[in-house]
């Protein structure tokens, strides 16, 4: 008796695993399954556009990521401002090449997390792209220290540059 509902028990939870596959795969846009009913399309007003499936490890995967690089914007932002020089603006600002010489002992990743501390209006240089020894002399110039850098896994997505 004791073995049949340790049995039944396994067979119920697996009927379980197989009905939520299923499930998935009927709305699922790449699905080739007969009577799969694709899913409607997201607009870009949706809430859900964009980001993974709530609870998923897509999920906190990129919540994990978007925080370390948050941070490393945040730790960017400080060495523009501890190495720059205090401009007449009250700005601090700081040429490409010598923040290529300090920023590379911490991160390899300086251009990228540049353009993306220029994306979030902290930052500001000419061009679109910096590249070592030809922009050496490109100044940078930090707009303002980000005040919404958080390690909260459940507040990363409401993230916003101010």
């Amino acid at each position: 008796m004791a073995q049949s509902r340790g049995v039944s028990s396994k067979v119920s939870q697996w009927q379980h695993h197989a009905d939520t596959h299923q499930q998935k795969q009927l709305i699922n846009p790449f699905s080739e399954w007969q009577d799969a009913s694709h899913r409607e399309a997201l607009t870009k007003d949706d809430q859900q556009y964009g980001r993974p499936e709530e609870g998923s490890k897509t999920e906190s995967r990129g919540k994990s990521a978007g925080i370390l690089i948050s941070g490393e914007v945040l730790q960017l932002c400080h060495v523009i401002k501890n190495e720059g020089a205090l401009q007449p603006d009250g700005r601090y600002a700081i040429k490409f090449g010598i923040l290529f010489e300090r920023y590379t002992k911490i991160s390899n990743k300086l251009v990228g997390m540049l353009m993306r501390a220029r994306k979030q209006k902290l930052v500001d240089y000419e061009g679109e792209m910096l590249y070592q020894r030809r922009d050496d002399d490109t100044l940078i110039v930090l707009l303002r220290l980000p005040e919404d850098v958080t390690t909260d896994e459940r507040d990363y997505w409401n993230l916003k540059a101010k």
